[in-house]
């Protein structure tokens, strides 16, 4: 079939065309007989360009044109002419002019799709997922994987220009330990052993450090097993970096000025750096959260020392137990009803709270069920502690102090959304948390585990807690968060053998598993490792948040279902017995 090819795309077409003749290949998205004259709106993925076929111009064209339906592909030749006066549309950027049609070539017929393929549509996720070659092709769709194209470039670009290298490391691997399931793919030479998917670089970008590449980037997919939602996929791509010779300032300030990039190219905003910090347990104890939104206010107050003589028994049993009294002033939310106020303590108790105390702020009083077991003096601390005045709602938590505080944090989002914070909130966040806890306790285990990976450093002045305290050990590790959304994450790493040692005996990981599982880098830390730290961008998240979506799906071309399904090349599919035969695999009815 012959067709020429295009002059313009369907998006590039002004009034300095007017009088050119042109050519477009594209779709039909629309399609109107207006009494004979037929007008046919042209989409690719540059924009629209409406097309006009009429019976006294090019009967033949016309009569063509009759046949198109919805997605037909077609190919036009044709003149740019100003549209007459009135039927202008401002609306596209092509809506000066139209192209009356001289040469209608059909290039391939199109059944009527099972959505229209416009943005503001009302179908389900899973259709959208089944035909997702039609879904990509609404502009919405094409507008973020264009934006994710752009933040490619931006990123490439910019760690370049500081003298990174970009270098390729391998998706069959050794399976290691890091926090989630592997993907494991069987070796069909090497009867009985397999190779896993990367969960992240980690051991590469460390090894390479160890080989001299002191700046080092990638692009790259990373897999894990685990349980999906709206920022979660088994496969998903990172923005990996590692730095020889660094230290945590060298490491926030590549991070930094990466997002100084993007803040500009994408929003236009000029960021301002450096980014503030919290500490993991500030951020704990204000926000109740390791990534808190701080778009708006309703910062957590801790009252153990308001409290620290109460008689009130659940106050005083908490205190004795080293918990913590956290509190929150939701502004103007005085006038709560008693179902209102039940409603948020059914919320809190779903969470595991043991309960909610409230307390409503009057003129001269604070009325609350438990304000009988409560002295005058605690009311009024309470109150300035709070900063609270009349007509202010005080919801209290008390019990074991992270477990605490994280349900505060979320009850936090959830008086934000009630309050309406986040409406017409056009405002952005960033903020990096620092000093995490190098371990987190499993009490059904009864083990220390990782809270980042096994290669984090310690800080140098808490090693010697290694033996004595693990739990208040501190970690050279960051989060950078935007939003609420941890966005990135990493850390100075262990280069030394013998430290590396003594991390694995608090995680309990034997000098056996040890060397099974990790001795070829415990052996290239020997030969001279540099001092060494990095970062890890979650890409699909920080897509998904400059493109202004709430999940990860719509800015990945082909993704999973929740429930880890491709709805439209129905993976994961069963293999015949022949291929399992050749890798040694019987599967278990």
């Amino acid at each position: 079939m012959e067709f020429k090819k295009r002059t313009h795309t369907c998006g590039e077409l002004r009034e300095s065309n007017i009088g050119e003749r042109v050519v477009l290949n594209g779709w039909v998205a629309t399609r109107r007989d207006l009494g004979g004259v037929i007008f046919i709106e042209l989409r690719d993925r540059y924009g629209i360009t409406q097309v006009v076929f009429e019976p006294g111009y090019n009967p033949e064209a016309h009569e063509i044109a009759k046949k198109l339906r919805s997605e037909y592909v077609i190919s036009i030749e044709g003149l740019v002419r100003k549209r007459p006066e009135g039927t202008e549309n401002p609306a596209l950027e092509t809506g000066m002019i139209d192209v009356m049609v001289d040469k209608l070539v059909i290039l391939n017929s199109a059944e009527t799709p099972p959505f229209q393929i416009e943005d503001d549509i009302d179908v389900s996720e899973d259709i959208r997922l089944k035909y997702r070659y039609l879904d990509l092709r609404r502009p919405v769709m094409q507008k973020s994987l264009l934006l994710r194209h752009k933040m490619y470039q931006i990123t490439r670009k910019y760690f370049d220009s500081n003298n990174f290298v970009e270098i390729e490391t391998p998706f069959l691997m050794k399976s290691t330990p890091e926090g989630a399931r592997d993907f494991l793919v069987p070796s069909r030479l090497h009867k009985g052993k397999f190779y896993a998917l990367p969960q992240s670089p980690q051991t590469y970008k460390q090894i390479l450090m160890v080989s001299g590449y002191d700046r080092y980037f990638q692009i790259v997919r990373c897999f894990r097993d685990e349980d999906l939602r709206a920022d979660r996929q088994y496969e998903f791509t990172q923005i990996d970096v590692e730095m020889s010779f660094a230290d945590v300032e060298d490491v926030l300030g590549i991070a930094e000025g990466l997002m100084k990039e993007f803040f500009k190219d994408i929003w236009g905003i000029e960021l301002s750096t450096p980014i503030p910090r919290l500490t993991f347990d500030e951020a704990m104890e204000k926000y109740g959260s390791d990534k808190p939104d701080l778009r708006f206010g309703l910062e957590m107050v801790t009252l153990n020392e308001v409290f620290k003589n109460s008689e009130f028994r659940v106050f005083k049993e908490s205190i004795q137990k080293e918990g913590i009294i956290t509190g929150l002033k939701a502004e103007g939310c005085g006038e709560y009803t008693r179902n209102q106020l039940d409603g948020l303590t059914d919320y809190a108790k779903k969470l595991g709270a043991g309960g909610l105390i409230w307390m409503r702020v009057k003129d001269n009083e604070l009325e609350a069920p438990i304000a009988k077991f409560l002295s005058d003096e605690e009311k009024s601390n309470l109150v300035s502690k709070m900063e609270a005045k009349p007509g202010d709602l005080l919801l209290l938590l008390t019990g074991p102090r992270l477990k605490t505080l994280s349900i505060m944090g979320t009850l936090r989002l959830e008086m934000a959304r009630r309050m309406n914070l986040l409406e017409k909130n056009d405002k952005h966040a960033l903020l990096w948390v620092t000093d995490f806890p190098l371990f987190e306790w499993d009490d059904e285990t009864k083990r220390y585990y990782a809270m980042h990976h096994p290669f984090t450093s310690p800080r140098i002045e808490d090693i010697p807690l290694m033996d004595t305290d693990p739990s208040r050990v501190k970690a050279r590790a960051y989060d950078l968060v935007l939003d609420g959304n941890e966005i990135a994450g990493g850390s100075i790493r262990i280069h030394s053998s013998e430290l590396q040692a003594k991390m694995f005996k608090t995680l309990g990981i034997s000098d056996e598993e040890a060397r099974e599982k990790f001795g070829f880098l415990m052996n290239a830390f020997k030969y001279g490792a540099p001092p060494h730290g990095g970062i890890a961008f979650g890409f699909d998240r920080l897509v998904m948040l400059f493109a202004g979506k709430s999940s990860i799906r719509d800015v990945i071309a082909f993704p999973k279902t929740s429930s880890g399904i491709s709805l439209m090349d129905d993976a994961p599919s069963f293999v015949d017995d022949a291929q399992l035969t050749e890798l040694h695999i019987r599967v278990r009815k």
